[in-house]
């Protein structure tokens, strides 16, 4: 009798503990669940009373926001950019390899139509369009895996400090979707809900894409023209200066390494600085194209200091051009990247296309 009664013990408390967490998964599925809905979020209830008030009806908002699910990931990933972490010889190795290259020639020759056109219409070189797609999406290979929705719904009500800003992606992204007739649920992107071949953000997508094929639609999820034409127009609007060069390798005197300080190395806001300035405090362009380079001594210029991976430094000057780039992603490595990636998959399509003859 001791020995059931023992056994009926055990069992209750084991039922006891089965039931206990399934309680608790319960409870935890429908927190999850009613996280940003807006029956019981009030941040998100007040979001779709803003965009029903400019259009969007209030029950497709309702039923797509009440799927958006928490994801604590997307706030951990946002804390650790590389652009934050590494140096430039680590970051430049993600990008700079063989296969991006070469995969770099072959999406200019397969889209060279359309590459030439954004040339012609915008003053964007076609390197330069190609690179971006490589470095952001490895031409469409790796598009991001998070589903958008849950990625700005987190970002927008959950980030400490760029809560507002992502709360204006979220709205742009809803309606961009529901414009466009797609399911934001099925969307995919990066964590902080950059989309499609070109990764725009949404407020980027309404403000730039455009319909490069002329279907009607622009698509950037789908259509590499749309996003060849988009990326092209992006830069055109942000200034590009056609024709003018991105970078040029320099060299550092003496005097301008024991002056280091009060050279404005990396910045990524509005260069302010000269080339004159920057010859003047022992920064001097060289190498190949260094002579037309030289030619601009007013122009605004970027410098630039690198770390290799012995610990060594190496030096260029960033023209207008490289900022530019840096609107894109505020990140000097990121520009760099772009624009070096950008002149080897150059260098590789001409060697494809003398192989070929």
């Amino acid at each position: 009798m001791k020995m059931e009664s023992k056994q009926r013990a055990k069992r209750f408390v084991l039922s006891a503990v089965v039931a206990g967490w399934i309680g608790v998964s319960a409870v935890t599925s429908m927190a999850e669940a009613q996280h940003f809905h807006p029956r019981y979020n009030a941040d998100t209830k007040v979001l779709v009373e803003e965009l029903a008030e400019r259009g969007l009806p209030a029950k497709w908002l309702t039923q797509t926001l009440e799927q958006a699910t928490f994801r604590q990931d997307v706030l951990d990933a946002m804390a650790g950019a590389a652009e934050r972490r590494l140096g430039w010889h680590e970051y430049r190795d993600i990008f700079l390899t063989e296969q991006r290259i070469d995969e770099g020639a072959e999406f200019l020759r397969q889209h060279h139509e359309a590459l030439e056109r954004a040339d012609a219409e915008y003053g964007v070189p076609a390197e330069i369009i190609t690179a971006i797609i490589g470095v952001e999406t490895y031409y469409g290979r790796y598009k991001g895996r998070h589903r958008v929705l849950d990625s700005l719904a987190t970002l927008a009500f959950h980030h400490p400090q760029r809560g507002a800003f992502f709360r204006g992606e979220l709205a742009a992204f809803l309606r961009i979707a529901y414009e466009q007739g797609v399911d934001p649920a099925e969307l995919t992107g990066s964590y902080a809900g950059a989309m499609g071949f070109p990764q725009f953000i949404p407020t980027s997508y309404q403000a730039y894409a455009v319909d490069f094929d002329g279907d009607g639609q622009r698509d950037l999820w789908n259509n590499q023209v749309d996003a060849i034409g988009s990326v092209a127009n992006y830069f055109a609007e942000h200034d590009w200066q056609a024709g003018e060069p991105i970078y040029q390798r320099a060299e550092i005197s003496s005097a301008g390494e024991k002056a280091q300080a009060d050279i404005p190395f990396n910045q990524v806001s509005t260069p302010a600085y000269t080339l004159a300035q920057a010859e003047s405090a022992g920064l001097h362009p060289v190498g190949e194209g260094a002579d037309a380079f030289l030619s601009r001594q007013d122009n605004r210029v970027v410098p630039l200091r690198l770390a290799r991976e012995d610990g060594s430094q190496t030096y260029y000057l960033g023209g207008f051009n490289f900022y530019v780039i840096t609107r894109y992603n505020h990140s000097h490595l990121y520009a760099m990247a772009v624009a070096t990636l950008a002149d080897a998959i150059v260098s590789a399509h001409k060697m494809q296309q003398e192989g070929k003859q």
